[in-house]
């Protein structure tokens, strides 16, 4: 059964990503600092990216701020980051938080998914943690897309083909 479970929440999540990649790769140099909200365009993938990251990681004593948190964990406590991000450094973060989640998955028993999630501010299991992140995820990708619809006509299609059928860069 947790094989079965694993595979679902991996396919489930990786849509998830898909989603996110297409709003990224297609949105135009142009549009890259347009607002959602109150914040550019590629800092809700980056924060999306971020906390992906971040949840990914066992526990939250056992996460590592990287190459895509220069400021530590400021990056992710901070409002806003030290830094703007372009689309190929997001496309990477991607495909970097892409494989963090297979070898996450990888790992995962039916101990550690029933168990703590690993996070303070998160009171629920280690598998409803995988649920929640693609949740988030989604979420923003919603954002972007609707931003990229708002567009025009060149960006109705954004989502319109099946992922796992049409590939995506990350896969």
């Amino acid at each position: 059964m947790t094989d079965y479970a694993k595979q679902i929440l991996a396919g489930q999540f990786e849509a998830a990503l898909a989603m996110l990649s297409d709003c990224v790769q297609k949105c135009p140099p142009e549009h890259w600092d347009g607002i959602i909200g109150k914040y550019p365009f590629w800092q809700v993938a980056y924060h999306t990216l971020c906390f992906t990251d971040l949840y990914l990681s066992p526990n939250e004593g056992v996460f590592q701020p990287g190459k895509f948190q220069p400021q530590g964990w400021r990056e992710l406590d901070d409002e806003y980051p030290s830094r703007r991000f372009d689309q190929r450094e997001i496309a990477e973060y991607l495909a970097l938080c892409l494989q963090k989640l297979r070898t996450a998955l990888a790992a995962e028993t039916p101990a550690s998914l029933q168990g703590e999630s690993g996070f303070a501010r998160r009171k629920f299991s280690r598998g409803e943690l995988y649920i929640y992140t693609t949740r988030h995820i989604q979420h923003h990708a919603a954002q972007l897309s609707a931003y990229l619809r708002r567009l025009g006509p060149a960006f109705q299609d954004l989502q319109t083909l099946p992922w796992r059928a049409t590939g995506w860069p990350g896969a």
